[in-house]
């Protein structure tokens, strides 16, 4: 951890606050969460986080949020019978349709043709299944 602190040019201490907000937002990805809480949640300032967390983790605390809400999406889409529209809720989304946009931006095909592409009808020729996001992230895109 020291050695990510150092090449990103923070403190040690500094960057495992904010490791620690970044595991508050895993733990509360389903709830309706702002970067108010989520610095509060660090000891800082809103403006000071948002500048901080883009500096140590290459994105902002919004997207990071996103990112790990739409990942969750994924995998109950390819592995619970939950509806498109339970799952919008159950990942933390307050819009259907907000979803289902984002969703299909991100992923490249709306919640309900994600699903089929993973569980394609019976005796039609099954697709390979996409990288999941949290893949794309960690090695790149």
């Amino acid at each position: 951890m020291a050695t990510a602190a150092r090449e990103r040019g923070l403190e040690r201490e500094t960057y495992q606050r904010l490791v620690r907000a970044r595991e508050f937002i895993d733990a509360h990805r389903h709830e309706a969460i702002d970067l108010d809480a989520i610095a509060r949640r660090a000891h800082f300032s809103r403006f000071h986080f948002l500048r901080l967390f883009r500096r140590a983790f290459g994105e902002t605390p919004h997207r990071y949020l996103t990112q790990a809400r739409l990942a969750r999406a994924q995998h109950l889409l390819t592995c619970t019978d939950l509806s498109v529209t339970e799952v919008c809720f159950e990942v933390g989304f307050q819009s259907l349709g907000s979803f289902s946009a984002l969703f299909t931006r991100t992923v490249g095909h709306p919640p309900n043709r994600y699903r089929a592409r993973i569980f394609p009808v019976p005796g039609t020729i099954a697709r390979a299944a996409p990288i999941p996001s949290c893949f794309l992230r960690m090695y790149g895109r």
